[in-house]
């Protein structure tokens, strides 16, 4: 059996050599192929009537040869001058093309009793195990088609049944084999054997159940392979919260009442909230790493403000006020507090001097405002300017 080259044709319509004589009577017998009917009915009496004085048959009622032709399995018996096969299909308007089986090939002579088959090559769209590609076949039914493709198909899936037939325009044919696949779950093994089309239609097959977030080890759409081992992981998960304090920044802010050296905590200071939730899955048993879902702050943190100072020291000692009591003098003015203010509102500190006189000793603000240390320092120089006589109550008491 051959298939011709190229796209449909008339079987007689090209040249199987290069030329030659042979072809050429061959084309000439084709151009006179049209006239023949009717030159035989009228030469045939004559014809028989030669051959009858002759006392033999006529070479040219000799080439009659009858043939059996069968195309697609119809066979039908037909008278042909035809030299050839491939004259005989063009003759009968038999078109091939070449996906088409012929046999005896096209170029084979004719000669009267052969048998010549034609079966047309038929398109097949088939998707083998998940695979789909385009083949040929010159089958006529399905299982016809299986055969002819090597597709095994004992135990297998088909989109149409064996008995269906094959048009000249093709068909979408769909097989699934029969295949082994073992799913590993709850520590056992199950193996079925199976034709499904997904690896959840073959879980289903099996007394397996998935619950919740149960899935498998592969895609539950994905094709099942022979021989494939498919792990059925049993999930299960919950949220988990943890919080996480937030430090606090510290905040320094120089401050020129306060003296050099010197620090003071305006603020505290508080860490402030940080809430992140998690999914944490066991699978079969075996804690995974938890994965982070979201995280907010419940709470800010406050800065810690720090009050540095920059006020410049001043001297501990003031020559001609040393020796003498203050601290006596100033439990006598204001029982000793350095923030002490007389019911006018005109005196204040340790030893309750005037807003005046605390500027003109080269003070700042008020004096009950300033530290012990220079409230004592500029009572120092006011008694060198003019001793006790500013504290006519409780001047003597420097000398105790």
């Amino acid at each position: 059996m051959s298939r011709t080259q190229g796209g449909r044709r008339r079987a007689a319509g090209g040249h199987r050599g290069a030329g030659g004589r042979a072809a050429a009577r061959r084309a000439g017998r084709r151009r006179q192929r049209a006239a023949r009917p009717e030159q035989l009915r009228r030469l045939l009496p004559q014809a028989l009537v030669v051959a009858a004085l002759a006392g033999g048959t006529s070479a040219f009622v000799a080439q009659d040869k009858a043939v059996r032709l069968s195309v697609d399995g119809r066979p039908r018996t037909l008278h042909t001058y035809a030299e050839d096969v491939e004259e005989l299909l063009a003759d009968e308007g038999v078109e091939i093309d070449a996906h088409d089986l012929v046999a005896p090939e096209p170029g084979q002579d004719l000669v009267s009793g052969d048998r010549i088959a034609v079966r047309y090559g038929r398109p097949v769209t088939l998707t083998l195990d998940g695979e789909r590609r385009r083949v040929w076949t010159t089958a006529g039914t399905v299982d016809g088609a299986l055969r002819q493709l090597g597709v095994r198909a004992e135990g297998a899936y088909l989109s149409a049944s064996r008995s269906a037939a094959i048009s000249r325009r093709g068909l979408d044919l769909d097989v699934r084999t029969e295949r082994t696949v073992t799913f590993m779950a709850d520590g056992r093994e199950h193996t079925v054997r199976t034709n499904a089309a997904t690896v959840a239609d073959a879980l289903a097959e099996t007394a397996i159940t998935l619950r919740g977030q149960d899935t498998t080890s592969v895609a539950l759409e994905s094709f099942p392979r022979d021989g494939q081992t498919v792990s059925v992981m049993r999930i299960s998960g919950r949220e988990e919260v943890r919080d996480r304090d937030i430090p606090f920044p510290t905040v320094r802010r120089a401050d020129p009442t306060v003296l050099q050296g010197a620090e003071l905590v305006a603020v505290a200071g508080e860490p402030g909230l940080e809430r992140t939730t998690y999914l944490v899955r066991t699978v079969n048993g075996v804690r995974q790493r938890p994965r982070k879902l979201k995280t907010r702050v419940v709470r800010e943190p406050v800065a810690r403000v720090v009050r540095v100072g920059t006020k410049p020291r001043l001297p501990q000692s003031v020559a001609g006020a040393e020796g003498l009591n203050w601290q006596a003098m100033a439990r006598c003015e204001s029982g000793g507090r350095a923030d002490a203010v007389d019911g006018t509102g005109r005196y204040g500190g340790l030893y309750q001097l005037d807003q005046g006189t605390w500027h003109d000793l080269g003070g700042q603000g008020s004096p009950q405002n300033a530290p012990a240390d220079e409230q004592t320092y500029r009572a120092k120089k006011l008694y060198v300017q003019r001793g006790a006589s500013p504290w006519p109550q409780c001047g003597q008491r420097l000398n105790q």
